[in-house]
Formats: structure tokens, sequence, C-alpha cells
């Protein structure tokens, strides 16, 4: 016997959505809440907080946009496609699972280790001589707790702070790239240029931005990673060292004031993308 979806939808309460119905995308997340073509729902950890409409909404959805963190999970158990991707969010602010995807994934990255406890702590001078990178190994951005490690003393006050010790090689940079993938293609490059007497390239941190041509390697590599990685809406940042190009990392909560320098509206460009139906 073949399965009724209109007696399944009606016996839970859900009301089926008209074929010919137009329907705006669906978002959850406020990024694009003042743009009238996308129908932003909000956030609300309750589904049942949600209006009977607002439930049918979601669930007759084929993709969800700005799905939250908290949805992003929920809505990959149910195989329903999002924007960003379920894999975006689980790498967000997150240099551990980061350097272990790159590492997986043979994407070049600087050398890199984590140390898990006082005992490992104590053995980090084996691996790394000074000077060398010292970073929080989550929930940091905009280029906050990363610290240039020079002598015995610089190692004991960053070993102070809770949780695992993220070391990393230190390669000496002026300048950095900022490569902005959404969807599968880049929508925006540029340098990162530090300021005098900074090792850090961060706008957040006193750096600059430039827009002379990036290399095509650096570009490729960027995409790569993305693809590597599932990520689709992320600011990959990548190094040229001694002739070689080297993932840092992935930004998913990237800044947009290298839209606004370039004259772009970073949220319209978004509007734009999902309408086109590019993400």
């Amino acid at each position: 016997m073949g399965i009724d979806n209109k007696i399944i939808a009606k016996n839970a309460k859900i009301k089926p959505i008209a074929k010919n119905a137009k329907i705006k995308p669906i978002a959850l997340g406020a990024r694009l809440k003042k743009h009238p073509n996308i129908h932003t729902l909000g956030f609300k950890p309750n589904f049942s907080d949600y209006s009977a409409k607002e439930q049918t909404l979601i669930q007759q959805a084929k993709k969800i946009y700005y799905p939250t963190a908290f949805y992003a999970d929920l809505f990959n158990a149910m195989d329903k496609k999002t924007f960003p991707s379920f894999h975006t969010y689980k790498f967000a602010m997150d240099k551990i699972k980061q350097t272990a995807i790159f590492q997986l994934q043979g994407i070049p990255h600087p050398k890199t280790h984590i140390f898990y406890g006082n005992k490992q702590k104590q053995e980090i001078l084996d691996h790394f001589t000074f000077p060398f990178i010292a970073k929080k190994a989550r929930g940091s951005a905009k280029g906050n707790n990363i610290y240039l490690i020079h002598t015995h003393l610089d190692l004991e006050k960053y070993l102070v702070m809770t949780g695992p010790a993220y070391i990393q090689q230190y390669m000496p940079i002026k300048k950095d790239m900022r490569i902005i993938i959404i969807g599968s293609k880049i929508r925006l490059a540029y340098w990162r240029i530090a300021c005098h007497g900074n090792f850090k390239t961060n706008l957040s941190q006193g750096g600059v931005i430039g827009f002379d041509s990036l290399p095509q390697k650096a570009l490729d590599l960027a995409q790569k990673t993305a693809i590597a990685c599932g990520w689709d809406d992320v600011g990959i940042d990548i190094i040229e060292s001694e002739n070689q190009f080297y993932v840092l990392e992935g930004n998913m909560k990237y800044g947009t004031r290298g839209f606004k320098a370039a004259g772009i509206n970073y949220k319209d460009l978004l509007e734009q993308l999902i309408l086109k139906k590019e993400i």
C-alpha cells in the first residue's frame, strides 16, 4: 500500500504548501532580515515556538539559509541542505579540527602540534625552537590570543591559559592573503598588510587592505581547501614563505571590511547569490 503524504501531514498538523505557491528562500539567522526577498524566521531554540505555518515552511524547504550552529546539526541529520554547510559550522573557530583536516587532506599548513595536559606541554621545546607561535586553540578570532613566543618566560605566560597548547611554526611575513569563498567561487581576495612592528596582519589588529593581484597558486589553493573541507562560506588565510604557499586557517566569521573597501555591498551580494541559486 502506498503512503499518502497528505494524510501524514494532516495527522501531524502540518498543512502542505500548495505546489504553485511562490515561496521565498527561508532563513533562520538574522543576517538578511532586512532583505524582503528572503523570508527570515529568526532563531528559536524551541522548535515548537515557531508557528504552525513557520514549521511547515522549515520542514518543506529544500534548503535553509543561515540555519545557525544549533539547527545545522539537526538539518544535517535530516539530510536537509543548508547554507552555510554543516561542515562550515562544525569547523568554525576550532583550530584543532582545522589543523587535523589540513593534515588529513594533505593541505600545506605550517608545522603545528597540539599539546594536551601539563606533561605534554613540558615537551613543547622538544618539538619547537624559539621563536614560534602559540594560539588559543578554540573560540578565538580577530587575531586575539595569538602570541609570538621568544623566550621561556613568554612560554610560561602563555601556558597559564587553560586548555590545549596550540603551537605553530613561525614564518616571518609582512602580509598574507584573505580569500573569501561563498558557495563554490571566490567572491573577494585581497592582501592584509601588517602595520609596522606587529607580526599580525588582521585588520582588527591594525592591518591594512591591499588589492594588488594575488598569485593564482594561492587562489587555487584556497578553492582546493574549501572543497576538501566542505566549507562554502569562509575566508581562507594563506601565506607565502620561501616560494611555497600555506593555509593558516579558515575563518567562518570573517569580517566584511574588505567588501566595503572594494565597493561591494556584502548583504546585497548574498541576497543576489541566493536568488540566483548560486548558494
